[in-house]
């Protein structure tokens, strides 16, 4: 066969599988197996992006092992074919350079257009700082002078940690599910800041297409303007820590009515909470134990169980009674539960997420329940104390 031949044959495939492709890219249904359409305009132009994408590699790979496949057949030594004797075709040489630089170029510009336009975050109706914790996140709207933490759901908490024990589908939305979601409006450009309280996390919600690292001392930026109403659902995408998996992220969009009942509500939280903490008043210990027992379970259970019993083996110890609720006193434990452990790494520093009266009540908890009965109380003021004596 000719080159002429060849090219002209090429040029026949090429032009029907480039035809197949611009059909079938929009006529792939979303599944299981490929990247979601999302429900924003820039989730929809990345899937677009994916799919063009997708399809000319499908052309390039249909062309190069056809044409390899073909030639091994039809030219296979025991049809007695022999090789041919020339090193070089300077025609060929800048086909093959040529076409890939011309295939790159076709795909860089509408990737690079859509780049820009995921990056660009001027004119946000609605700023929300996002702080990645091990292994939690919290949500300041910058806006609205409210924040608040965002940990993995107490049913999805308490099922895995009882592991076979239960039917972990009888769990609704297992390990993608919070005690309190981000919200947001529908119809407007929401700025998101990203950043992190100690090691790299990543914000990722598919059906945003917005996906960023949370680097401790920096501040990165992303942007969404959600259309339709809904629950979306998503996860920290980057490699963490021990707790990695158990740090779902569930970002709620609402009318603009429901949205601003729901700031009001949030805002009247806020002031209740800032009240409590401005009180200059000696808790009770029920309602300590109350309180504990709630930071407990969503701060704490991950590491040393529902049930105090820990885990040894990985350097949890137990808080049962006779175990390590704190041998060397009062002081020991706030300093602990503040600061971490400098001999377990793996102890985490509660001082930076928790206010003065969740710290209070959780380790007047600790100190009173899982049969230790102390009858210690810790008040705010112990805690301020303790803080004041590091600065």
């Amino acid at each position: 066969m000719s080159l002429r031949t060849l090219k002209r044959a090429s040029c026949s495939l090429f032009g029907l599988v480039a035809a197949f492709a611009a059909n079938a890219a929009w006529a792939v249904t979303p599944s299981r197996f490929n990247m979601p359409p999302g429900v924003t305009e820039i989730s929809q132009e990345v899937y677009d992006l994916h799919m063009l994408i997708l399809w000319v590699c499908v052309v390039i790979g249909v062309l190069v092992f056809g044409a390899m496949i073909w030639s091994i057949v039809r030219h296979r030594k025991s049809k007695g074919r022999v090789a041919a004797g020339f090193h070089d075709n300077l025609r060929v040489e800048i086909a093959w350079t040529v076409i890939p630089f011309l295939i790159l170029v076709g795909m860089a510009v509408p990737a690079a257009r859509v780049l820009v336009k995921m990056e660009d975050t001027r004119d946000a109706d609605l700023t929300i700082q996002v702080t990645g914790y091990q292994w939690r996140w919290r949500y300041d709207y910058i806006d609205n002078d409210f924040g608040y933490f965002s940990n993995l759901s107490r049913d999805s908490n308490d099922a895995r940690q009882r592991g076979v024990d239960i039917d972990l589908t009888s769990v609704d939305n297992y390990l993608l599910d919070v005690d309190n979601p981000v919200v947001v409006p529908v119809g407007r450009r929401i700025r998101f800041l990203f950043t992190s309280n100690d090691v790299i996390h990543a914000w990722w919600v598919p059906q945003l297409a917005v996906k960023k690292d949370a680097i401790p001392g920096f501040i990165n930026e992303m942007w969404t303007k959600i259309d339709v109403p809904g629950v979306y659902r998503g996860q920290c995408a980057e490699l963490c820590g021990r707790d990695h998996a158990f740090m779902p992220v569930v970002l709620i969009a609402m009318t603009d009515d429901d949205y601003e009942a729901w700031v009001a509500e949030r805002r009247e939280l806020a002031q209740a909470e800032a009240e409590a903490l401005a009180a200059d008043r000696d808790w009770e210990l029920d309602e300590l134990m109350q309180r504990g027992e709630g930071v407990y379970m969503s701060q704490c259970a991950a590491c040393h169980q529902a049930n105090g019993q820990g885990l040894p083996a990985a350097g949890f110890p137990a808080l049962t009674s006779g175990m390590s609720v704190d041998p060397d006193g009062v002081g020991a434990h706030i300093d602990m539960v503040l600061n971490g452990s400098p001999r377990n790494s793996v102890m985490a520093a509660f001082g930076r997420s928790l206010n003065n009266l969740d710290l209070a009540a959780v380790i007047t908890f600790e100190r009173n329940a899982f049969g230790n009965d102390t009858g210690d109380i810790i008040q705010p003021r112990d805690i301020e104390a303790a803080r004041q004596q590091q600065r």
